[in-house]
């Protein structure tokens, strides 16, 4: 036990762990990437198993390093070339290499490698541990060799030896956690194992390559792959810092309905890897009515109610204070099935709903109806509700329509199913639009009802005005913009687009002019 007394002995023991380590992690490598292809609740079992064979194999080698030495003597000659027993080992183990890295490769170039989704065909545990045996056979003869040729204490070389294995068995999970995060690793780790492949074959045949060069090799490519890491990392951080991943996801999918290539500027790089190029000689793949609606439905989540509400305003709500004749008009005159029920005027505070079917009944049947007691409970929903909320809370209570508030129980407006529905498909007709429809098309623009969602408008013309919380149609967009009262003839451009007030009727903008600037 002199050594311990040795300054040199301990810096022969610390380079060797080094060097030792920098051998064990092509090993490691090779055994995650075969581990990769068990069942996930054998892979730890498979990598354990195969870092304490190869700790086993080393010491083992190390204690009969006598017989070692014989592995270096010839045992028979091919054209005036001796092979010893080491050289054997190293052109078979080269040969072993190079076949499963070329495999590798060739499958993930390929498209092969199974998808970690769905039924995967895996494989027998045995069969990868007995690969995994002849690989430790193989990297432990060349670590044992390494060590020998450098220190001279057996002691020094299985201490070295036993601490780089525990260190890779300590990080062998989050390393192999890495590599198969990182399809690049990958495909690196295998072009190493297919360099250190060729110099064991080379130097099996007689050919010596010095591992200097090997080992800068190497070392270079590992720094340009961190740089890649940090570029990828960095470029994964800006996007996320535009939009959130659930947008940009949405974004990429509406940009490949609509037939138009990605950047990964746009929407981020693992969003754009997965959804690949669209084929350009194609065209559109989908309808531009398919995307409207697929369009609707990404935006449900985001989207409040308030954006989709019959405003209070437009809502025809029946007084049980009235007499049966104004009753019975506002029936005749009403476009809407469902009518709020209210008392002595008080909009604010509706009773609840009727059907007018069942009104309509009482009628025919020569009763006058008793509108208490066919009042039916409607739900209360906040404004701010996003609509998925809302349709997630309607289902629930099994109710086709619920009343809008604000934070402060104000009556807001009443939101239907119907409406739900045109968020997603669009502008549905129906007896409330005998009028005409809401956007015609007028010389180079349209004629737009000022009433109409931004939404939808956006849909069906391109114009990029969003609802906010102050406003979410045309006219509150013009009344915002103008900050006034508009009259008829009022102009302002916005987002590229003319806007002129065409028709106001009671304060209320009824119909807007819009035309593109060019």
């Amino acid at each position: 036990m002199e050594w311990l007394a040795d300054p040199t002995a301990w810096l022969g023991l610390l380079t060797l762990i080094v060097l030792e380590l920098v051998l064990g992690i092509d090993n490691l490598v090779f055994i995650a990437i075969l581990a990769d292809k068990l069942p996930p609740h054998q892979r730890d079992r498979a990598r354990l198993i195969g870092l304490s064979l190869a700790l086993l194999m080393r010491l083992g080698l190390l204690a009969s390093i006598s017989w070692l030495v014989t592995l270096t003597q010839p045992l028979f000659e091919v054209f005036d070339k001796s092979f010893s027993g080491r050289d054997l080992i190293m052109l078979f183990g080269g040969v072993f290499l190079l076949f499963k890295a070329t495999m590798e490769l060739h499958e993930r170039l390929e498209g092969h490698v199974a998808q970690r989704t769905g039924n995967v065909a895996y494989a027998m545990f045995w069969p990868i541990v007995a690969q995994i045996v002849v690989l430790d056979a193989v990297f432990s003869l060349d670590a044992v060799i390494t060590a020998v040729g450098m220190v001279d204490e057996l002691a020094v070389m299985m201490i070295a030896v036993i601490v780089s294995i525990g260190v890779m068995i300590v990080a062998s999970k989050p390393l192999t956690r890495f590599v198969n995060a990182h399809p690049t690793v990958i495909m690196l780790c295998l072009g190493f194992l297919m360099m250190i492949g060729f110099a064991l074959t080379a130097e099996g045949l007689g050919f010596h390559i010095p591992k200097g060069y090997l080992y800068a090799a190497i070392g270079f490519s590992i720094l340009i792959e961190v740089f890649n890491q940090i570029a990828r990392a960095r470029r994964k951080k800006s996007a996320q810092g535009v939009l959130p991943v659930r947008e940009r996801t949405a974004h990429a999918v509406m940009r490949l309905l609509g037939g138009r290539s990605l950047a990964v500027e746009e929407v981020g790089e693992e969003v754009a890897d997965l959804l690949g190029e669209p084929d350009a000689t194609q065209g559109p793949l989908f309808d531009r009515r398919e995307r409207v609606m697929i369009s609707g439905v990404l935006q449900l989540a985001d989207r409040p109610i308030r954006t989709l509400m019959t405003p209070r305003a437009k809502v025809d709500c029946i007084d049980l204070a009235d007499d049966p004749e104004t009753i019975r008009l506002k029936l005749m005159h009403s476009s809407y099935s469902r009518l709020p029920l209210i008392r002595n005027g008080a909009v604010d505070e509706p009773l609840g709903f009727v059907h007018k079917k069942e009104l309509l009944k009482e009628y025919l049947a020569g009763n006058e109806p008793n509108l208490e007691h066919l009042a039916r409970r409607a739900i209360n929903l906040l404004e701010s509700f996003s609509v998925l909320n809302a349709l997630e809370q309607m289902r629930q209570e099994s109710t086709h329509i619920a009343f809008v508030i604000n934070e402060f129980g104000d009556f807001m407006g009443v939101l239907s199913m119907t409406d739900i529905l045109e968020s997603i498909a669009g502008e549905l007709p129906d007896a409330s639009e005998i009028e005409g429809p809401d956007i015609v098309e007028e010389g180079e623009g349209f004629r737009v009802n000022g009433a109409l969602n931004l939404n939808q408008i956006r849909q069906r013309t391109g114009f990029q005005a969003q609802a906010t919380e102050d406003y979410q149609t045309l006219a509150g967009l013009v009344m915002s913009l103008l900050d006034r009262l508009p009259v008829v003839g009022d102009s302002l451009v916005y987002e590229g687009w003319r806007l002129t007030v065409a028709a106001v009727e009671e304060r209320r903008v009824t119909q807007v002019s819009m035309t593109r600037e060019t």
